[in-house]
């Protein structure tokens, strides 16, 4: 099917993809199904899981909590985006996505990885005001600032979202309809079209720079303030106790960084495929599914706030199946003679 694929689209456009997959292995393909499947539902349930408690818990109606949910929301999303194609594409011999649905799938998931990266820089000024600001933290960040940021971000990575992919799909497709990849993303696209991709390039360097980079040097900004905050607290239990509120956020920040840079932020020259795919599935996959773990083994308001719910619906079913049993040892004995 791939073979007669490529036959016919040297001199014709194409409006049809075919994604070639993680593998053609058969056993590797049920491997990578089943290990996908398992981070996926890793996945959704713990960022459900984060995105309730916080709806749920009183104690966790702050500025930093509320952020949090949105980012759980975000990585729900946004691996949702790829997850679901590579799990069709790995158990179906079809592996072909049209060109409107690869321009969607590209687009949303441009717009929400542009989102946790202005989020988590949010995040950062979030905790820098706490820390270095403390006496009008509840001032500053209050329910309308908070609303306006994330929004802010929505905004602005749909709207940034939009000209990339815009951009990429007015670039003609003559080469191959074989997408060396397992979703459609703007650098595998790029070797397929038949034009200079010189523009599309530095629009991608220059978004680039303005929405992952600019928001990592925002978030190092902050920290540096942080850090030189914490430095003048004398005592080093109350400085180490500052610092592991932090902790969870810097270790998010680094994974989710450090892989989008790599793919994005390197001459086109020095990638391959093979790169490409390992890096892309590092932070479409791997940290949408680490994030609300390590949000929850370091906060210890979150365990509480697990606990408490899970004593609740224990109490609650407990309370069910007494009263329960209560009503039918009462119609039991009522029905004897």
């Amino acid at each position: 099917m791939l073979d007669n694929a490529v036959e016919n689209v040297n001199q014709t456009l194409i409006r049809t993809f075919i994604l070639l997959g993680l593998s053609n292995v058969f056993g590797l393909q049920i491997i990578f199904f089943w290990m996908f499947s398992m981070m996926y539902m890793i996945t959704l349930s713990g960022n459900v899981l984060l995105i309730l408690m916080v709806r749920l818990n009183r104690r966790l109606q702050t500025p930093m909590y509320f952020f949090l949910s949105n980012l759980s929301m975000i990585d729900t999303c946004f691996s949702s985006t790829v997850v679901p194609k590579i799990l069709q594409n790995t158990i179906s011999p079809d592996r072909s996505i049209s060109f409107v649905g690869c321009a969607t799938q590209m687009y949303f998931h441009l717009a929400l990885g542009g989102t946790e990266c202005l989020l988590l820089a949010v995040m950062a000024y979030d905790r820098y005001t706490a820390i270095c600001n403390p006496l009008y933290y509840t001032s500053i960040m209050d329910r309308r600032l908070c609303v306006g940021l994330v929004t802010g971000c929505w905004i602005l990575s749909f709207l940034n979202s939009f000209i990339l992919t815009f951009l990429t799909f007015q670039l003609p497709y003559c080469k191959s309809n074989l997408i060396s990849h397992f979703f459609c993303e703007m650098p595998p696209l790029f070797r397929l079209s038949c034009r200079d991709i010189w523009f599309n390039e530095v629009a991608e360097y220059i978004s680039g720079a303005i929405v992952a980079l600019g928001s990592f040097l925002l978030i190092l900004l902050s920290y540096l303030c942080i850090t030189i905050t914490v430095l003048k607290i004398r005592t080093s239990k109350e400085r180490q106790k500052v610092f592991s509120t932090c902790a969870s956020h810097i270790l998010v920040v680094s994974l989710y960084y450090g892989a989008i840079m790599l793919m994005h932020l390197h001459p086109r020259s020095a990638s391959s495929s093979e790169q490409d795919r390992v890096v892309t599935i590092l932070y479409t996959v791997v940290t949408p599914m680490l994030n609300p773990i390590i949000y929850s083994i370091r906060n210890k308001d979150i365990q509480e706030a697990i606990k408490k719910t899970m004593s609740n619906v224990i109490q609650k079913f407990s309370a069910m199946k007494f009263d329960q049993l209560t009503i039918e040892n009462g119609v039991f004995r009522s029905s004897l003679p």
